[in-house]
């Protein structure tokens, strides 16, 4: 079984090496950097399947990094880790093409549950690829047409995870979709919303 890498970037030594030891308990294969321009060197020699990036740091900031890093490979995915206070620079680097994102102090449950989809959706994406060639895809809608024997008779179109699923035997889950992206947009702009009325009363 592959293992799944992931570069931690954060200048705070502390959360850096937080998060490489929860990472590494769950069985991932992590590199750090302490700055933005450590993380980009890094990323001349090797690739990782997950960038985890803190938003503030000096010089090369998270934004930055998230941006250079899409200009090199627009599939690499890159999670924003940032503190409460600024969630609208997460909207933003969800815009810019970010997988998601973080709150510092994060969650450890909610982080570990996202990094997992996070390389589940990667699986499913790379075994579509490798069928790509060999199947009939619906241009318009994506489903797939099922020529493998089963019950019912004439072409059977149906979903990617369907397909999946019958083919592999495992349960996917998802990647985020238009309706789960607007509600994640909904959710840090109600905590905006709420960090203000917050910072209102203190």
């Amino acid at each position: 079984m592959q293992q799944h890498t992931i570069l931690v970037v954060d200048d705070e030594a502390l959360i850096r090496h937080s998060l490489e030891q929860d990472l590494i308990d769950q069985g991932y294969r992590v590199s750090t950097a302490e700055s933005g321009e450590a993380a980009l060197e890094l990323l001349e020699g090797q690739s990782f399947g997950l960038i985890i990036t803190d938003l503030i740091m000096d010089r090369v900031s998270g934004l930055e990094l998230l941006e250079r890093v899409k200009q090199r490979d627009p599939d690499q995915a890159v999670f924003i880790l940032t503190g409460y206070g600024r969630l609208e620079s997460a909207i933003a680097a969800l815009r810019l093409g970010a997988s998601d994102y973080l709150l510092k102090p994060y969650n450890y449950d909610e982080m570990i549950l996202r990094v997992g989809r996070c390389f589940t959706h990667q699986e499913m994406a790379a075994t579509l690829r490798l069928y790509e060639n060999l199947l009939s895809i619906c241009s318009e809608c994506k489903k797939i047409r099922d020529d493998q024997p089963g019950e019912e008779k004439g072409d059977q179109w149906i979903s990617m995870e369907q397909f999946l699923r019958k083919a592999t035997g495992n349960e996917l889950s998802h990647g985020i979709c238009p309706d789960c992206y607007r509600r994640k947009m909904a959710e840090l702009e109600l905590w905006i919303k709420n960090d203000r009325l917050r910072a209102g009363r203190r």
